[in-house]
């Protein structure tokens, strides 16, 4: 056990680690978001509708995502969090490059599910890292710079896949040894997947922080880990579910918003690449840095609750831009429209994460991470981009009104935000409360 007076680690060494780990993020969302700007080809290739293609993009990976996140975050409770990311890293990797290599849907969706698995090394066990590297009153601006990556990882996904669809008008198929002839999309998941194994070397820069907090390192029964959510289930529930709504409502929209400004507008994927990618790149940035940024600047103005207020905050802002941005009349303008959207739907990432660590003991911040990851990626990824895909298949049963499907299913799910985060404030201070108790019994 490792008493919270320990020094925390050097400005240089943490934020050094933050920025390899947020690295791994960036990679990993490429891994993950490459698949929503190459619903054409690969839905050409394998000969598959939407909602097939939905399950590649969200459902097939989610699902072994979510349930193996569960055992790796305890893992990461009493492990080194280094090692467990690094060997996520090489799994990942290398079953990305499998999907290069892929004939069949059933070959592609075993190997997206392959690469779920080896992902879900990754949070838990960062979240955890980071939150013994820095003091509380800057977690919430580290976590967040950490969660850039998904919003760089999602903007270079639709940037590459925009450049390899106007190199493949161009080129055509390629010719590799041993492989023989790979289609432009197959290719691009032989590169990623090659990157990645060599990045895993970059792990070795991560330090790896003391624990601090009561019962830091040592393997909690998963009896009181179970207790312990149970007397906290208001707040665990209200904050799982709120933003899993956001979850739901940003990841149904990126698998399917370049597919709508292709449908409704005309746009070739190359157009779309290009500026959906710079709009998730730069204004999802944006986004979830201005959240950190927000809710420790609330935290040292006296908001315990600040990590969810920012949530609900968002949330509520969210909600003209989902009902807007569908209806426009012109690309240009539902382009306009998506980058508040983006910006207001990123913001949440860093803190929700934040506010798990803050109301977690030490040693069960993996498991408790995990848990949140467990019901926003089932929700949100896992569910989102078929909700609309189903919405567009079987209710209007026609491709072109997909942006209708975005509109109904987004603004119910931000709206259902707004409520679940509102009333989650109550609960969400009583839980930092008890953490104080807990902390004083076990002292």
């Amino acid at each position: 056990m490792h008493d919270d007076d320990t020094a925390y680690p050097s400005s240089f060494r943490a934020w050094t680690s933050v920025s390899i780990l947020m690295l791994a993020y960036v990679l990993s969302f490429i891994d993950r978001q490459i698949l929503n700007l190459l619903v054409g080809p690969i839905r050409r290739d394998l000969v598959i509708s939407d909602t097939q293609m939905s399950l590649l993009m969200g459902l097939s990976f989610a699902l072994f995502y979510t349930v193996c996140g569960i055992p790796l975050g305890r893992l990461a409770d009493t492990r080194s969090r280094r090692g467990v990311i690094a060997v996520g890293i090489l799994f990942w990797s290398a079953m990305t490059a499998a999907c290069g290599m892929a004939r069949l849907y059933w070959q592609f969706l075993l190997c997206r599910i392959g690469v779920g698995v080896g992902e879900a090394a990754l949070s838990p066990a960062a979240y955890s890292l980071i939150a013994d590297s820095f003091a509380p009153e800057r977690r919430a601006t580290a976590i967040s710079v950490y969660s850039m990556g998904v919003y760089l990882g999602s903007g270079l996904a639709f940037l590459l896949g925009g450049l390899v669809i106007t190199f493949a008008s161009a080129q055509g198929d390629v010719t590799l040894p041993v492989l023989g002839e790979v289609r432009p999309w197959q290719l691009i998941f032989l590169l990623l997947g090659a990157f990645g194994v060599i990045f895993t070397v970059l792990m070795l820069a991560v330090h790896e922080p003391v624990r601090r907090g009561v019962g830091a390192g040592v393997a909690v029964p998963l009896a009181e880990v179970g207790q312990y959510i149970r007397a906290n289930r208001s707040t665990v529930l209200y904050h799982n579910l709120g933003f899993a709504g956001l979850a739901f409502a940003g990841y149904g929209g990126a698998a399917w918003i370049p597919t709508f400004f292709i449908r409704t507008y005309g746009w070739d994927a190359g157009q779309v690449g290009m500026v959906y990618g710079s709009i998730v790149g730069v204004f999802g940035c944006l986004g979830i840095v201005t959240g950190g940024r927000l809710a420790d600047w609330m935290a040292k103005r006296g908001r315990s609750d600040a990590n969810m207020r920012v949530g609900l905050y968002a949330a509520i802002a969210a909600v003209p831009c989902v009902l807007s941005f569908p209806l426009m009349g012109s690309g240009l303008w539902a382009a306009i429209l998506t980058a508040p959207t983006v910006f207001f739907l990123s913001m949440p990432f860093g803190v929700a994460p934040a506010a798990i660590q803050e109301i977690m003991p030490s040693a069960m911040r993996g498991q408790a991470s995990a848990i949140y990851l467990f019901v926003i990626t089932l929700l949100g990824l896992g569910i989102g981009p078929t909700a609309v895909a189903l919405v567009t298949d079987y209710v209007f049963a026609d491709d072109m009104a997909l942006r209708y499907s975005l509109l109904i299913v987004n603004s119910l799910a931000v709206l259902s935000s707004v409520i679940l985060l509102g009333k989650g404030l109550q609960p969400y201070r009583n839980s930092l409360v008890h953490l104080q108790e807990w902390s004083l019994r076990r002292a």
